[in-house]
C-alpha cells in the first residue's frame, strides 16, 4: 500500500470526526471563522477537518474540544477504545417556553407554558432553564425579533448582562441589560431608540434570570 494511501478505518475516522464537528458547530451556533480564531488553528486547516479531507493532529483536536467543552473521545475514535457510532442515540431534555405571565403564579407553572424546544443535554448549562420568544426589536441585533432567549434562573447577574426581568407588576417579562448608575438599576435595550427603564419603588421589577442562548427557527 502507497505512504499517502489512507486505510479503511483512517478513512472512517475522517468521517467521524467531520460529522461530529459539524454537529457541534451547529449545536453551538458558531462559525468556522469564529472556532479557527479561537483556537488559533488556520481557517484552511479547520476546513479540512470539517469536509473530512484531512485529519487533524492529536494538538488541534485537543484544542477543539476544549472549545466546544467536550472530551477527545466525544470527537476522535483514536481516543476511544470503541468506534463510535454516527447514529448514536443522544439524550434531549424539554425546555418549556413561558408565555403570557399570570399574576401570582410561578413562571414555570403549567399555565404559563406556551410549548417546548429540545435541547441536547450535554451541552445545556446547569440550573433551571427555560425559554422566553423575543417580541419587538429592543435588544437587536443581540437578540432578532421572534428569536428564542434561554434563561437560567437566578435572582442577580452581573453588570451589563443580558436579563430576563418581570415588571408590570410581574405579569411582564421583558429582556434587557442590567445596568447601573449610582444607586439607580437600570433595564438597557440594546436598540439605542429605546430609552432606558428606570427601577423604582413606584416602577419594580425583578429579575428572573440570565440570558445563556439565543436561538432561532428558518
Amino acid at each position: 500500500m502507497a505512504r499517502n494511501e489512507l486505510t479503511p478505518q483512517e478513512i472512517e475516522n475522517r468521517k467521524i470526526i467531520s460529522s461530529k464537528l459539524n454537529q457541534l458547530m451547529e449545536i453551538k451556533n458558531v462559525s468556522q471563522a469564529e472556532i479557527a480564531r479561537r483556537t488559533s488553528i488556520p481557517p484552511t486547516t479547520l476546513t479540512g477537518y470539517f469536509k473530512g479531507t484531512s485529519t487533524p493532529n492529536l494538538g488541534n483536536i485537543q484544542k477543539i474540544a476544549d472549545f466546544f467543552g467536550v472530551s477527545k473521545s466525544y470527537i476522535d475514535p483514536r481516543f476511544n477504545n470503541k468506534i463510535p457510532n454516527l447514529t448514536s442515540v443522544k439524550e434531549f431534555i424539554k425546555i418549556p417556553i413561558i408565555g403570557e405571565i399570570a399574576c401570582g403564579d410561578p413562571i414555570i407553572a403549567e399555565e404559563n407554558i406556551d410549548g417546548y424546544r429540545e435541547e441536547l443535554a450535554d451541552f445545556l448549562p446547569s440550573g433551571k432553564l427555560f425559554y422566553l420568544k423575543a417580541k419587538g426589536d429592543s435588544m437587536t441585533p443581540t437578540v432578532p425579533e421572534n428569536s428564542y432567549v434561554m434563561i437560567r434562573e437566578q435572582p442577580e447577574v452581573e453588570e451589563n448582562e443580558i436579563a430576563a426581568v418581570l415588571v408590570n407588576g410581574d405579569t411582564e417579562a421583558t429582556l434587557k441589560r442590567i445596568k447601573h448608575q449610582g444607586n439607580m438599576v437600570m433595564l438597557v435595550a440594546d436598540n439605542s431608540e429605546y430609552p432606558p427603564y428606570i427601577i423604582t419603588e413606584d416602577n419594580p421589577a425583578r429579575i428572573l434570570g440570565k440570558a445563556v442562548k439565543v436561538s432561532f427557527d428558518l
